[in-house]
Parts: C-alpha cells; sequence; structure tokens
C-alpha cells in the first residue's frame, strides 16, 4: 500500500459491484463535510440546497452515491452532534436506505466508516429524545472504499472511488492530519486560513493528486473514473483521459454532481436563483453533457 497505483488497485479489486443498464438513475455527490452547524460547518451553507436538491432525486427514482468524505469526522469528534445539527438529512437518506437506493463510500474525513464495528455502532440506530427510545437509521449498512457501476448489456464499468488514495499524506496519515485540523486548522479556518495540506485549498497538490489518478486510469485500459477529493469538477470528451470529478457541496452557495441517466452522464450544479419579483429559488444547471456512457467504453 505504499504507492497510489496499490492503493487505487486495493480499492478497485475490492470494490462493490452494482448491476445497472440504462434505465437507471444515479447521483453521485461528494465531500458534503456535513458538521455540527458551527461555524466551521462548510456544509451548512448549502444544506437548503443539499436538502432540496436530494428530495428531487428521491422523488424521481434515483439510486444515491455518496462519494466519500460525507461526514465531517476530522473537526467534529461524533457523528451523533452531526446527525442532531442536520437531522432532516438523515432522514432524508434513510428513505434511499430502506428502498435499497444508498450507497456509500468513505473517503479521509471519514476514514472511520472503513471500520465496519464503528459504523454498526454510531450508524445503525439514534437516540430519540421524545421517545426516551433507539430509533433505526441505516440498518446493516456497509461503507465501500470503492463502488463499480457494471451496464448488463455492454460489461462497461464506471469506477467510483473518494481518490485520496492519490494523496498519500491524507491516505496513509489520516489520523494525523485529523488531530492537526482539530487542534489547529478548525479553530484557523473560521478566520479564513486553509489547510495547505488539504488538495481543495491547495492548488500544487491537487495537480499532483490528479496526475496520479490520471496514470492509473490510463493504466487500466482508461477506465472510466469518478472521484471526489480535491472538489474540483472535472468531466472529459470521449477520447480523453476518462477522469471525472463530481466536485462538491461545499462550494460557494452551490453545489454540484454527477447524474447517471438514460445511458448518460452529466454534470450538474444546483445553486440559488433570483426570481424577476425579488423572491429565491433552487434551480438545478447543467455544467457537462449529457454524454453517452458507451462513448468512453474501451475494449
Amino acid at each position: 500500500m505504499f504507492s497510489s497505483k496499490k492503493r487505487l488497485d486495493n480499492a478497485y479489486n475490492n470494490a462493490k459491484i452494482i448491476d445497472f443498464d440504462d434505465d437507471s438513475k444515479f447521483i453521485l455527490f461528494s465531500d458534503c463535510h456535513r458538521g455540527d452547524n458551527s461555524f466551521a460547518d462548510d456544509f451548512a451553507n448549502n444544506r437548503n440546497i443539499y436538502f432540496h436538491a436530494l428530495k428531487h432525486y428521491y422523488a424521481e427514482g434515483f439510486e444515491y452515491c455518496e462519494i466519500g468524505d460525507g461526514d465531517e469526522l476530522w473537526e467534529n469528534l461524533s457523528f451523533e452532534s452531526i446527525l442532531d445539527a442536520h437531522k432532516n438529512v438523515y432522514m432524508l437518506m434513510k428513505l434511499f436506505h430502506k428502498a435499497n437506493k444508498l450507497h456509500m463510500i468513505w473517503g479521509n474525513h471519514d476514514m472511520v466508516y472503513r471500520n465496519s464495528d464503528y459504523v454498526k455502532k454510531n450508524l445503525s440506530t439514534f437516540f430519540d429524545p421524545k421517545t426516551g427510545e433507539d430509533v433505526e437509521l441505516f440498518k446493516d449498512i456497509i461503507y465501500n472504499e470503492g463502488i463499480i457501476l457494471k451496464h448488463t448489456k455492454s460489461n462497461q464499468e464506471v469506477f467510483l472511488t473518494h481518490g485520496h488514495q492519490a494523496d498519500w499524506w491524507n491516505f496513509l496519515f489520516w489520523k494525523w492530519s485529523r488531530f492537526m485540523v482539530r487542534v489547529l486548522w478548525k479553530p484557523l479556518n473560521v478566520m479564513g486560513i486553509a489547510d495547505p495540506t488539504s488538495p481543495a485549498k491547495n492548488y500544487k497538490e491537487l495537480i499532483k493528486v490528479e496526475r496520479r489518478t490520471k496514470k492509473w486510469i490510463i493504466e487500466n485500459n482508461n477506465l472510466m473514473t469518478i472521484v471526489g477529493h480535491t472538489h474540483r469538477p472535472r468531466f472529459p470528451e470521449p477520447g480523453d483521459i476518462a477522469f471525472f470529478n463530481d466536485g462538491s457541496c461545499v462550494h460557494p452557495r452551490s453545489i454540484t454532481g454527477i447524474e447517471i441517466e438514460k445511458g448518460e452522464i452529466s454534470l450538474i450544479k444546483w445553486q440559488i436563483a433570483t426570481r424577476e419579483d425579488g423572491t429565491l429559488q433552487i434551480v438545478k444547471v447543467l455544467l457537462e453533457g449529457p454524454k453517452k456512457l458507451i462513448d468512453y467504453k474501451t475494449n
């Protein structure tokens, strides 16, 4: 596990396989960084946009794939404080889970979820103060390092993983990074000072992570790969290196994601827009695509 290649190979080889066809519908979000609603909670600014978007996708019958860093467990000591801050979001995600349409991947900020015992202890139920009893949340949920969407007719594979495998510091030394974030960068973040070890805040690191991931994709016959981690949306043309990034849910005043529907892929953004009468509404904007998935398939 000393190289990006070996770490990405491991994520791919142990990935959960989900069969799909042209009738399947997926929404991919990552890097929500759901926090405790404090000043350091980057998700709080966009939570209404995110909730509205996810409610739309549930109503339309989409499956939800969260590609890592859904919960901010570096800045926050426990999931319980995050659940209390964003209860409506988790109740909506619970509906996806009950319908077998919730697929979760762990990233570096919620890497504790690779421990199935931790997940079972913290995510299976929650205490409801109204009834004084534990209530089911994500019963039997399993977090994966990778997911492969495999088309039932074309056998085309779409590989989903968080992408921090190409970021050796945040993969191997995530506990040290978590410690530094809690004691140093969280209070500095409130004052507007960014963590230099994060590729989302450090452009040089971002480029290195993308370069390593692209090299792995090329070595694997240009395998169509969708990641998060850097927070920078990427949407290549067919024939280019098949490196996609769904962006994040902590952009200023907007969230980005990737839709897969009718055998096509699109990069989308949800944001707040102003009507002519001055009222606000949440709207979806198409950024890239749709492109046919099969156009990215290699033999």
